[in-house]
């Protein structure tokens, strides 16, 4: 079994026009997702799946890996399923779909999500969470929440607050959802082949799609948070986290 690091990457966004390509600490976005990725343990290569030559330059610069996709995926696990086509992947091995706006992410957040594949032979999707520390988080509708079941399977994403306690006063975790994800290849394929999700539709959330069509997905919780970047004005304070821990 190959573990491949698959990171869907698109120019165009209705909030962040070029948002792969902006300048953090003096590389692109997309450079530092790939190259967290790859101090993984447990990975054994990593590529970036897009649609848009400049994109492919820029990761051509730095020696990346990249797969040329079509313009029509309908969401980023699509488009991670076509590279995965392309790659010739074969259908045990298990791919691992990072965002690429993600450029803190912890490198030890890909042997957590693939781990479910090594102790359970029925896992088929996993994916993380992390435990809200920063209030807002809980009720800001871009910060994904999941609510999971006794023995690790989610049971719902929602950017509403879930759960909502009834109760003010009594205290629990709420999850927050981290965009990385991880399949077998033969996942991949079916999860391409299924129609999109009223719920998906609703919520914007691709991962609805496998649940909406019955498929499990295992929740791995992680005590490494992975902060989007989702506007501009985002870039700042990712700059402030990274020069904190030495990274500018």
């Amino acid at each position: 079994m190959r573990v491949v690091v698959i990171i869907p990457s698109r120019y165009g966004s209705t909030r962040f026009d070029g948002k792969p390509l902006a300048a953090i600490c003096g590389k692109p976005m997309i450079q530092w997702v790939y190259q967290r990725a790859m101090k993984a343990s447990c990975v054994d290569s990593v590529y970036v799946a897009t649609d848009d030559n400049r994109i492919r330059d820029a990761v051509n610069n730095f020696g990346g890996n990249v797969v040329m996709t079509s313009s029509e995926c309908r969401s980023g696990t699509d488009r991670v399923a076509e590279a995965a086509e392309h790659l010739g992947l074969d259908m045990a091995d298990v791919v691992v779909n990072i965002q690429g706006d993600q450029p803190l992410v912890d490198s030890r957040c890909f042997d957590a999500v693939v781990q479910p594949f090594n102790d359970d032979p029925a896992v088929k999707m996993s994916t993380l969470a992390f435990a809200i520390v920063d209030k807002r988080e809980i009720t800001d509708p871009k910060d994904v929440k999941v609510a999971f079941d006794n023995y690790g399977n989610a049971l719902y994403f929602s950017r509403a607050t879930i759960p909502h306690g009834r109760d003010e006063s009594h205290g629990y975790e709420t999850y927050k959802h981290l965009g990385v994800y991880a399949y077998t290849r033969e996942f991949l394929e079916c999860f391409r082949s299924l129609e999109q999700g009223r719920l998906e539709e609703i919520e914007k959330l691709e991962q609805l799609r496998a649940m909406e069509h019955g498929h499990r997905i295992r929740v791995v919780v992680t005590p490494y948070d992975s902060p989007e970047v989702d506007l501009p004005v985002d870039i700042q304070r990712i700059e402030e986290k990274m020069t904190a821990i030495g990274l500018c």
